[in-house]
């Protein structure tokens, strides 16, 4: 009896202990929780940014003949894909790491000066534009969108500057970033061949989890570059998407 009484003092002492720890650790996942939602919701489909008009050039290349099976689709997308990891990526970074307004307005126009290709440089701005109106509205609590989107009144806004900023400033690191900016691009450009009846539902997601074995690979690559690095590595993707606006009947934007 008498062991039995104090094994119930022993647990009774030690009840505390434990309901402090486990309230220490419930503390640090709150804490962190709003960021982690911030972060997933920038890569949320839903965020009305204009991405999903877009399809990198493959209307065209329907049109013009260069896809017209699953395998070709595959190839074009890897394309797609070393193109942005090529040339956009190192803005991305660079764009998380600068240092004042003047040194990001410079990206900008240099990245605007880049892009040669006139569809692709409008859907650049039109997508980055919408993205910082709806993250300087959805995201109130970092009042520096706001204040930066009001004194770039002049800037183009591209979408990959805007994009490394807004992650920068949700608290993501820069690899994290990189890798978000090659997964939506990959996931609107799979978007576009699903409602293009390139590919079904399921053969989309099928694809996808294929082809991001190759995008890991491009972003290792590429990932932390300086924009002097930034180049074209797929000039049929890109004479193919400046052929866009001559279609006769299209879906998307570009």
């Amino acid at each position: 009896m008498e062991d039995q009484m104090e094994m119930k003092e022993g647990s009774k002492r030690t009840a505390p202990m434990e309901d402090g720890m486990d309230t220490s650790q419930e503390s640090k996942r709150t804490a962190s929780a709003p960021l982690q939602w911030s972060q997933w919701q920038l890569l949320d489909s839903i965020l009305p940014t204009g991405g999903f008009a877009h399809s990198f050039g493959l209307e065209a290349a329907i049109q013009s003949r260069i896809i017209s099976d699953p395998e070709d689709l595959r190839t074009y997308l890897v394309h797609v894909l070393e193109n942005t990891g090529s040339l956009l990526l190192p803005f991305v970074h660079s764009a998380m790491v600068c240092p004042n307004l003047e040194t990001w307005k410079n990206l900008d126009r240099r990245l605007d000066a880049t892009l040669t290709n006139e569809v692709s440089r409008k859907a650049s701005i039109a997508q980055g534009s919408a993205l910082m109106r709806v993250a300087a509205a959805v995201y109130t609590e970092i009042p520096t969108l706001k204040t930066m989107r009001d004194a770039l009144r002049g800037a183009c806004f591209h979408h990959a500057l805007v994009f490394g900023l807004i992650c920068g400033l949700v608290g993501m690191d820069t690899e994290t970033s990189q890798r978000a900016f090659m997964f939506i691009t990959m996931r609107d450009a799979i978007s576009a061949a699903t409602r293009l009846n390139l590919v079904g539902p399921l053969g989309a997601a099928v694809l996808q989890h294929q082809v991001s074995i190759v995008a890991e690979t491009i972003l290792i690559k590429w990932m932390n570059r300086p924009v002097e690095d930034a180049c074209q590595t797929a000039p049929l993707l890109d004479t193919v998407q400046g052929c866009h606006s001559y279609l006769f009947s299209r879906m998307f934007c570009s």
